[in-house]
């Protein structure tokens, strides 16, 4: 899962939702030793990953990417994954998403001085961009795959990857509605009091 989805499973405190971050930003040996708010997010950061990589489902969106693009196929049903959260935010999260985001982005200052330094960049970034709202719309998720793309080693035309999503929107969809509950229930049995009843 990407950042919207970690942070949306983590437990509310601050250091927890950075620590769901901090897996994707630097190496493992930065983790080390960090307070216990952050490694009880990075702990449960992992048992996300280790989740969503084996099940059925998420293997089966992926089998749903083309072949030209299919190397890259974790990434993009990770991203797209999160646009079905952003999209159907209020079914879940009683706090609307440009709330929580804000609540997100103000507490990387608060922590600023817990956070390993090589990862307040990356935080920082997320902030300036927005991108726990750019997910929603195509053209915004177009921008935040062509940002990713620049990034890999050998760097991919992702944004070119959104009708990718377009053309299979409701195959994807339907992935999505089927596998998301079931990792809230394997993984995020503290969030009971802030996610809508029936979630």
């Amino acid at each position: 899962m990407n950042w919207l989805a970690h942070l949306f499973l983590s437990e509310p405190k601050p250091a927890c939702r950075i620590g769901n971050l901090l897996p994707d930003l630097v190496p493992a040996p930065a983790l080390g030793g960090l307070p216990a708010d952050f490694m009880r997010g990075i702990r449960q950061h992992r048992q996300i990953d280790s989740f969503t990589d084996r099940h059925p489902i998420v293997k089966r969106s992926i089998g749903r990417v083309p072949a030209h693009f299919r190397r890259f196929g974790g990434i993009l049903v990770d991203m797209f994954y999160d646009h079905f959260l952003s999209r159907d935010w209020a079914n879940y999260y009683v706090t609307p998403l440009p709330v929580f985001a804000d609540e997100v982005y103000s507490s990387f200052a608060h922590h600023r001085g817990e956070i390993p330094p090589e990862a307040y960049d990356h935080l920082e970034r997320i902030r300036l961009g927005n991108f726990l709202c750019s997910y929603r719309e195509m053209g915004d998720l177009a921008q935040v795959l062509r940002r990713i793309g620049l990034r890999l080693r050998k760097p991919a035309a992702l944004a070119e990857a959104v009708s990718v999503l377009e053309n299979d929107y409701a195959g994807f969809c339907e992935d999505f509605e089927a596998f998301f509950p079931e990792l809230i229930s394997d993984v995020a049995g503290g969030m009971t009091g802030y996610l809508r009843p029936g979630t």
